[in-house]
């Protein structure tokens, strides 16, 4: 089963709401409300990653930057702060703001299968609610894998109030034992080649990066020591890295997204230097809202991060029919560079554009805000 995909955090992306008194009140540190830009540009670097990944299939690129990683250990970061509320109100505005997004993308995914000769059996509950990977043709294939990502997001929802009290018994102790389930099913007991084995292994190759966003919503990763931060991470990451590469005739590539101890032993490294970093020096990237159209894209990339990710698939796929077209242009066959895959890259994105205008603003209605074609 290929595991080459990526994510982006979903239903912790509301816009930022700005306080009267200038663009940039509302970033100061310690203002109530104020979004933490560090997270948003890394949210937003992901997401664009995520484009790239799926345009140009870089084996490499999860080396540079472990995109699913780095988003799960933010959406952890963001529970663990969430679930100082009651927990079951948490998950039901989790569920409200995931779902709708997903029901309405899935609408025009379901429909076209159909279309297409698809009959669904009973797994069909999977696009009402999807605990396991829904089902689909072969036909909308490349539209729908990428859903694996919404599954897992899920069940980390779910089992986040427990995961969170588990974490707190005993949090250094717990995190490092997060890598076990991964050894596991690497070395001792493979998991079911079915909806549930597919759940177990995305579960068990994000559970660290995940419980590292509750380390450092709690503190945890601030009153560690430097030096044994920097010797862990990087032996976590020379232990990922040498799998990957010692393994590459076994998997084909050394791309992380087929190799499940791999990704999770580099992401476990990549997000603890990150969020330490974070941690230990209290850096916010509010100087980003000096330049205004990079602000105003961070904020329009977090605003809409369920669209960009639900629909950013079936933009590449429109694009290669759109760009056919242009070859019966004589003049955009002469000048513009229709066989470069950065070409149907810029396509894409002038696509995946327009999605956010058109349907950018289910996202406000899940979220229960005002509808807006941009946030």
């Amino acid at each position: 089963m290929s595991r080459r995909r990526q994510a982006v955090t979903t239903a912790e992306t509301a816009p930022e709401v700005r306080p009267r008194g200038g663009h940039r009140a509302g970033r100061k540190r310690g203002l109530p409300g104020a979004r933490d830009r560090y997270f948003d540009v890394l949210r937003a670097v992901a997401l664009v990653r995520v484009v790239a990944y799926h345009t140009f299939g870089w084996a490499w690129a999860g080396l540079v930057f472990p995109s699913m990683g780095v988003m799960f250990g933010l959406a952890g970061t963001l529970m663990a702060k969430s679930l100082e509320r009651p927990a079951p109100r948490v998950v039901r505005d989790r569920l409200r703001r995931l779902l709708p997004p997903f029901w309405f993308w899935g609408a025009f995914v379901v429909l076209a299968m159909l279309v297409h000769g698809w009959m669904p059996g009973w797994e069909i509950v999977y696009w009402i609610v999807p605990l396991g990977d829904p089902p689909g043709n072969a036909w909308g294939e490349q539209a729908w894998e990428i859903l694996w990502y919404l599954r897992t997001y899920l069940w980390f929802v779910l089992l986040s109030p427990l995961l969170l009290r588990i974490f707190r018994l005993a949090p250094v102790p717990v995190l490092v034992l997060s890598l076990a389930p991964v050894l596991v099913l690497n070395f001792l007991r493979d998991a079911p080649d079915n909806r549930f084995g597919s759940a177990l292994w995305d579960l068990a190759t994000y559970l660290f990066c995940w419980l590292l966003g509750f380390a450092h919503r709690d503190g945890v990763l601030r009153r560690l020591r430097p030096a044994a931060v920097v010797a862990a991470s990087l032996a976590a990451l020379a232990y990922g890295g040498w799998f990957a590469f010692a393994h590459r005739a076994e998997y084909g590539t050394y791309d992380l997204d087929e190799i499940p101890l791999a990704q999770a032993f580099w992401s476990a490294g990549f997000v603890t230097l990150l969020l330490y970093f974070k941690a230990a020096r209290g850096v916010d990237f509010a100087w980003s809202a000096r330049f205004r159209r990079l602000d105003r894209t961070v904020t329009i990339f977090n605003g809409r991060a369920v669209t960009i990710y639900l629909w950013h698939e079936i933009a590449l796929i429109l694009a290669v029919p759109l760009i056919d077209q242009f070859w019966k242009v004589p003049a955009f066959e002469a000048w513009l560079p229709l066989e470069s895959q950065w070409f149907l890259f810029a396509v894409g994105w002038v696509l995946i554009w327009l999605a956010i205008v058109l349907f950018g603003w289910v996202e406000d209605v899940a979220a229960r805000k005002r509808p807006r074609l941009l946030p």
